[in-house]
């Protein structure tokens, strides 16, 4: 039987690298911790290969990693992880450690590396802890200096008819219809599964809605519909 990874792990801390602020004096690193009010952090692979690190009822970050090799470097170091993201030429930084004793962080973030070996290599740094995410890192760190130069910071009406019920499988255009709330279908069972669970689907539509692009993605999409049926 194939072994069934663990898919949400709570972390200690997590930081977004912010480029500039350390040339102001500042922390480069804008830090998220759990608390009583703002909740829990936590850092969950849902099984459509997004990632997603959310606090509360809040997505603080979240991409594919189904083509992470193409975009994507992660490395781990005691019990942190550091992702680099480079899209178009452009960098952002990520870190994040995980919660727990000095063994249990280890563990749990050994057991995220396993995780995410299934889409895309990590790598290892050996040697002392990284210092604590709330303090600026040193300037020896490559990955932060690095990425100071290249960072950028990475978001029906009802039917007015009774539905029709439909037997076996449907043409594209009648789904078509459907969709665009033109034709109401009472959709057979195989129309009905989604890949993700109910536990699953509000962190990816939250993580679509973080996408700037998402709103003009959906006209597109609509567009395209109309004109299917026009074909």
């Amino acid at each position: 039987m194939a072994t069934v990874h663990k898919s949400i792990w709570t972390l200690k801390r997590f930081g977004r690298f912010l480029p500039g602020t350390k040339e102001d004096g500042g922390n480069p690193w804008k830090m998220f911790e759990p608390s009583e009010s703002a909740g829990e952090l936590v850092l969950t692979i849902v099984e459509s290969g997004h990632m997603l690190v959310s606090q509360g009822h809040d997505l603080l970050d979240g991409f594919s990693l189904l083509d992470a090799p193409s975009y994507l470097k992660v490395q781990q170091k005691s019990d942190t992880l550091l992702f680099r993201l480079t899209v178009k030429g452009e960098s952002r930084l990520i870190r994040m450690q995980f919660s727990g004793s000095r063994a249990e962080a280890l563990e749990e973030c050994s057991s995220a590396v396993l995780r995410l070996k299934e889409y895309l290599p990590v790598t290892t740094q050996r040697g002392p802890p990284p210092p604590p995410l709330s303090c600026p890192p040193t300037p020896n760190q490559p990955p932060t200096k690095t990425t100071a130069q290249n960072q950028q910071a990475g978001a029906g009406e009802a039917m007015a008819t009774e539905p029709e019920v439909v037997q076996g499988s449907l043409s594209i255009k009648r789904l078509t219809q459907h969709f665009l709330g033109e034709h109401g279908l009472s959709l057979p069972l195989v129309y009905r599964h989604s890949a993700l669970s109910r536990g699953e689907l509000e962190p990816f539509v939250r993580l679509c809605l973080l996408d700037p692009s998402f709103p003009a993605l959906v006209e597109e999409v609509e567009g395209e519909l109309r004109r299917v049926l026009k074909d």
